[in-house]
């Protein structure tokens, strides 16, 4: 095959030769993109706008829910956008944008979760002590330090992947995807490429493990408070956290459970659906229904001619 290193564009998957495939494609992916922004923007303004909800864990949610719709608007307004204009094709630039940006929001994703289960810990475990380690500057100090870390992770993936020379511009997905990239690769620099992506799953391991050991001992100073309504308010804080870790966690093992020799393009869609859309559509479900806060929080967002009172009785 020829060297097209110096090619200008990329053909992504395209979802079907057929115009009304192509029409249904954009419809699902067009709700599943509006379903995501719709949820992450009310869980922002909810938090933003109750004072009773300007405290750390909701400084992270809030965090979470910015990176959520950062992560999905990467990828998926492109893929939206052909499917209606019967194209395939993105730019070179633009492919670069995506690898930087999805990558940028993911390690970000990964950190915040990582803190919360640290914030959750130090609530539970040491509260007479939390107002004094997770004070407004702390916590501002951990967002940016996730900040720059994801970038400076994110320039190195997008420096790893886009060094090599590529022998096609046929992407066998509906958005920059690494590995789908590396596999176009004509140069032996892909495996610097591989030996990043391998230090970023034992770095997302190592964030996975952490908020194990952190849980099992924040259920361990759960069981030592002597009433019942004791435990289960403090239960109640962490469980969103824990469900949401819980879907992000199951999404990467499904899209690291495919076989390296996959061939079917279809499945390969629907796994990075799983993992890439998935999660950021489903954190503002699981927050809003499983904290009771933010149900407040969205009633009074959502209907104003209901009292607090009245809200209550209806949650």
């Amino acid at each position: 095959m020829s060297n097209l290193t110096s090619m200008s564009m990329f053909l992504l998957w395209e979802f079907s030769e057929r115009r009304e495939l192509q029409f249904l494609h954009f419809f699902v992916f067009l709700a599943l993109y509006l379903t995501t922004m719709t949820g992450n923007v009310l869980i922002i303004v909810a938090v933003a706008l109750d004072h009773h909800l300007h405290t750390p864990m909701y400084f992270f949610v809030t965090n979470l829910a910015m990176m959520d719709i950062g992560s999905v608007s990467v990828i998926m307004p492109k893929s939206i956008s052909n499917s209606i204009m019967n194209n395939r094709s993105i730019s070179y630039s633009g492919c670069v944008a995506q690898v930087f940006f999805y990558f940028f929001f993911a390690a970000s994703n990964i950190a915040i979760l990582t803190i919360m289960a640290h914030d959750r810990y130090v609530a539970i475990c040491n509260p007479l002590q939390y107002e004094t380690i997770m004070h407004r500057g702390a916590c501002i100090q951990m967002a940016v330090t996730v900040w720059i870390s994801s970038l400076f992770y994110s320039v190195l993936h997008t420096c790893g992947t886009f060094a090599n020379t590529f022998c096609s511009h046929a992407v066998n997905q509906f958005f920059c995807e690494i590995p789908t990239l590396l596999k176009l690769s004509c140069s032996d620099l892909y495996v610097i490429e591989f030996g990043f992506l391998l230090l970023g799953c034992i770095i997302g391991l190592g964030c996975f493990i952490f908020i194990i050991i952190t849980y099992v001992q924040i259920f361990s100073a759960v069981l030592r408070i002597p009433s019942m309504h004791g435990q289960k308010k403090a239960l109640s804080t962490c469980v969103p956290h824990l469900t949401v870790v819980s879907v992000f966690m199951f999404s990467a093992v499904v899209a690291n459970a495919r076989p390296p020799t996959y061939a079917s393009s279809g499945l390969d869609i629907v796994f990075a659906v799983i993992y890439a859309v998935i999660p950021p559509m489903a954190n503002p479900f699981i927050y809003s229904m499983r904290n009771k806060d933010i149900k407040i929080a969205l009633w009074k967002l959502l209907d104003f001619g209901h009292s607090p009172k009245t809200i209550l009785r209806i949650l």
